[in-house]
């Protein structure tokens, strides 16, 4: 797999250094004892799942069980504890065989220096970008890839791309073909490929915001003749205003507040709201705290998520909003693995 690094050069403020303080967190008293405790229980698992590939098992059944394993791992001990037993778990023999899952291998391997990227997304999607990559697996790789993409999360993630789709459907009927849309953080928008809005020609503007130059080219190329915009653009742009996009109808951002402290959370929003027209909405989502695979994502595929509950989501936007000029929700997906925020500005 070709190493085609991004380099993020101040212009991001999602760094791997500002994800690593976010997980940075002080030993407990125990701490000696526990990571001696888990250490042994991670070994167990581990283990294992190692003479389970041996016996030739069936792919599937032992990634579920290792997947819940780590999850109550992960649960049971202090965050100092789990962060020392996750480069524990990537070292292990055993990792050979779940990186021959082509999404698990893309996620440990970033081929494009960053976690989360739309590449990655693809691999949930099934899309046809990927086939490639999956058509070279191993027979265990696509066995475990089969696992890895219906998974909760996967699920969650899907589910959060038709629902993206229906609210830009829904905002640009209420609007009449005038409709204005942003998406921050806009991967390879491949919400946009279901919007009929779109298709119809009923959406005056739709602006695609990303960092990664291989992302806004995806668009360009995916979109041309369309309303959509590629911009090459970050959320430091956003907040110091280098980007000057207007006001919009629909401003979302469903993959990005994953990996945003809360301050630059609560910034980001304040921004956000500041773009919206009378009666325009603003949406965030992030995974929920109670992921049952975010052990394995945090072990396997080395993708580390800044996870939250309702009251997390609700932080944010009590700090962000006047709350006589929004209205506010805060709701959890489907499968309750995605929490949603929306606020919409009153005309």
């Amino acid at each position: 797999m070709s190493q085609l690094q991004i380099v993020f050069d101040g212009e991001s403020l999602i760094t791997p250094q500002s994800i690593a303080t976010e997980f940075t967190s002080s030993r407990s008293e125990f701490y000696d004892e526990q990571f001696a405790t888990g250490k042994a229980e991670l070994a167990l698992i581990l283990q294992i799942a190692q003479q389970q590939f041996a016996q030739e098992l069936d792919p599937k059944k032992i990634i579920h069980r290792l997947a819940g394993a780590l999850h109550e791992t992960r649960a049971k001990f202090h965050p100092s504890v789990w962060q020392e037993l996750i480069p524990i778990a990537q070292n292990h023999p055993v990792s050979d065989f779940f990186l021959q899952d082509p999404f698990t291998r893309w996620s440990f391997e970033k081929p494009r220096g960053y976690s989360g990227d739309a590449q990655l997304l693809d691999f949930i999607y099934g899309h046809p970008s990927v086939a490639g990559e999956i058509a070279k697996a191993s027979p265990v790789g696509k066995a475990l890839y089969d696992y890895t993409k219906d998974a909760s999360s996967s699920v969650a993630v899907r589910e959060r791309r038709d629902l993206l789709t229906q609210h830009v459907d829904q905002i640009a009927a209420e609007r009449g073909g005038e409709a204005e849309v942003l998406t921050i953080a806009a991967g390879h928008l491949r919400e946009a490929n279901r919007s009929v809005a779109l298709k119809e020609g009923r959406i005056k503007r739709w602006v695609a915001l990303d960092q990664d130059p291989f992302s806004v080219g995806s668009i360009t190329r995916d979109f041309r003749g369309t309303s959509v915009e590629a911009i090459d653009g970050s959320v430091r742009g956003i907040l110091t205003r280098a980007h000057k996009l207007g006001k919009f109808d629909f401003v979302y951002a469903a993959g990005l507040y994953d990996y945003l402290p809360h301050n630059v959370a609560v910034k980001l929003t304040r921004r956000c709201l500041q773009m919206l027209k009378p009666n325009g909405v603003f949406l965030f989502a992030n995974f929920a705290t109670d992921i049952g695979v975010d052990g394995y994502m945090e072990t396997f595929m080395n993708w580390a998520l800044l996870l939250r509950s309702q009251s997390d989501m609700w932080r944010i936007v009590n700090e962000s909003v006047d709350g006589s000029n929004f209205e506010t929700h805060v709701t959890f997906g489907e499968n309750r693995n995605v929490v949603y925020a929306t606020v919409q500005k009153r005309a």
